[in-house]
C-alpha cells in the first residue's frame, strides 16, 4: 500500500523569538535561562547556542520598515477579501500604495 507519511518535525520558531533569545544571551544570562525567557525548551536553547558558536547568527536589530510584516500581510489579505482598493488598503495600514 502507501508508505507511512514522514513527520516534518517541529516548526522553527520565528525570527523574533530567536532575536529575543540572542538579546537575552547578550545581556549575560545562560542559554538555558534565555530559552526559558522566550518559551523554548532548554535543549533547543543549548542547540542554538552551540550551532552558532556562541555568536548571534542574525542581526539583533528589528527589521526595517522596508518589508511587510506578517500582520500587515494578513491585514492586506482581509481588506482585499472585502474588495477594498489598493489606495484604501494603503491608507488603512499606513503604507505607500506601491508597496
Amino acid at each position: 500500500m502507501r508508505p507511512p507519511m514522514r513527520s516534518p518535525g517541529r516548526p522553527e520558531p520565528s525570527r523574533a523569538v530567536q532575536r529575543e533569545f540572542w538579546r537575552l544571551i547578550a545581556s549575560g544570562i545562560t542559554s538555558v535561562q534565555a530559552a526559558e525567557g522566550v518559551g523554548v525548551s532548554a535543549p533547543v536553547g543549548i542547540r542554538w547556542f552551540r550551532h552558532a558558536g556562541g555568536m548571534a547568527p542574525l542581526s539583533l536589530d528589528e527589521p526595517s520598515g522596508r518589508y511587510l510584516s506578517f500582520a500587515e500581510r494578513e491585514e492586506i489579505a482581509l481588506l482585499k477579501a472585502q474588495d477594498k482598493g489598493v489606495r484604501e488598503i494603503a491608507r488603512t495600514i499606513g503604507r505607500d500604495p506601491g508597496t
